[in-house]
């Protein structure tokens, strides 16, 4: 992979009950109102473990456990990769610091929202594992 490559990591917050969480995204304009699994870019120095549960300190409030990451490189905008992690939370009640929304979605409810491209085929993988369990 090109050193040029931003690296994107993604939370896929998972509780007990098979439910995901889901934020929908406030900005850029082009992708306003859709729906993503939190996180953000990669800072210097930063693995992209850190990056996961900085993300999500900041942008939901919340201590997250890292699991196991989901899938391999997932395809974003031209230069961008998104990388993708199961996780739990260890602590907090997560809430849109900088989404429009949050929205908790159990089984039969994963699609109830409008998945943004690059997240909707990390979903139907979330939901094989989920299912499968």
């Amino acid at each position: 992979m090109s050193a040029n490559v931003i690296v994107v990591v993604a939370a896929v917050i998972v509780d007990g009950d098979g439910r995901v969480l889901a934020a929908q995204r406030a900005e850029p304009a082009a992708l306003a109102g859709g729906w993503e699994f939190p996180g953000g870019k990669v800072d210097p120095g930063e693995s992209e473990e850190q990056a996961l549960v900085r993300e999500c300190r900041e942008e939901l409030g919340v201590e997250i456990a890292v699991g196991e990451r989901v899938g391999g490189d997932w395809p974003l905008s031209e230069g961008y990769v998104l990388r993708a992690w199961l996780a739990t939370i260890a602590s907090g009640t997560p809430e849109p610091r900088e989404h429009l929304a949050l929205r908790w979605l159990g089984p039969g409810e994963y699609y109830d929202v409008e998945w943004l491209g690059a997240d909707l085929p990390i979903m139907k993988t979330v939901e094989g594992a989920l299912l499968a369990d």
